[in-house]
């Protein structure tokens, strides 16, 4: 196993889907994404990364199926973490579309670039751990490298934008080594962390529907856009829905389907629930 990371057990698949739980709270989101991604019915391993997130959490995963893989965050320089902590990138680079919960922590999202160390494995499909899939997605595991879906939740001119919250990959240690020379260099700055980063490192990406990572402003912004039918993946990028967050009225039917995964409620069929208005 590659430097860095710590798995509990032996890879069951040749394919696996995988998130990055940094804390308590994105464990917790973890936890409803696996228990989504189980009810699909797919023979794909869950694996789920981990740096800092409580021993009772880690027990609740691994109920629910997960492969664990302790991870450390990258060996970046002093200089690098200094320009990507928090209030720094929020100082230079400020989200304005949102709010990021306070549990955010943007320098952890890199590690997120471990995933190309689990050889182990043929295909890979990153999905961020405040998501859950509605439809399966094993077809994704047949896709290249490096595919993902426009960051579109505002407009359509976002579209040369890509989100990083759900991509496919190839795990490769001669990739892995590649991406850790070019991320830390003398002065860089990855505005928006590992997604600016992803998008240079593969800038000949392949657009994926944004069925696949259907972003949840989308429900108000673009309600046009928004087909439970089609929808398989979708993304609560900003406020988080186990969040008291000024959203949640807005937001609130994607947010009781959000509770049926994570234990908290019953489990919600998508085609019940109210179209975008």
């Amino acid at each position: 196993m590659s430097e860095g990371l710590r798995p509990e057990k032996t890879a069951a698949s040749r394919n696996a889907y995988v998130t990055l739980a940094t804390n308590a709270d994105y464990s917790l989101g973890a936890l409803a994404l696996i228990n989504s991604i189980r009810l699909t019915g797919t023979g794909a391993d869950c694996v789920v990364l981990h740096t800092s997130v409580p021993d009772e959490s880690l027990q609740k995963l691994r109920d629910a199926g997960a492969r664990l893989v302790a991870t450390d965050l990258l060996d970046t320089s002093d200089a690098f973490n200094l320009a990507h902590a928090r209030d720094a990138l929020h100082a230079r680079a400020a989200f304005t579309k949102g709010t990021k919960p306070p549990f955010h922590t943007p320098l952890d999202n890199f590690a997120k670039l471990r995933l190309w160390q689990l050889t182990e494995y043929d295909s890979v499909v990153f999905i961020d751990a405040d998501a859950v899939m509605l439809k399966n997605c094993d077809k994704l595991f047949r896709y290249p490298e490096f595919c993902a879906a426009p960051n579109v939740y505002e407009g359509l001119s976002d579209f040369h934008r890509l989100n990083s919250g759900v991509f496919t990959a190839r795990p490769s240690v001669a990739t892995f080594e590649a991406m850790m020379q070019r991320l830390d260099r003398p002065g860089v700055f990855w505005r928006r962390t590992d997604q600016t980063f992803l998008q240079e490192f593969f800038p000949d990406w392949h657009g994926l529907p944004v069925f696949y990572n259907m972003l949840q402003y989308v429900w108000f912004n673009m309600p046009e856009l928004w087909s439970w039918p089609e929808i398989h993946i979708l993304h609560y990028q900003y406020e988080k829905p186990w969040q008291d967050h000024d959203k949640a009225d807005r937001l609130r039917p994607l947010i009781e389907l959000w509770r049926g995964y994570a234990g908290q409620g019953p489990i919600i069929d998508p085609a019940s629930l109210p179209p975008a208005t």
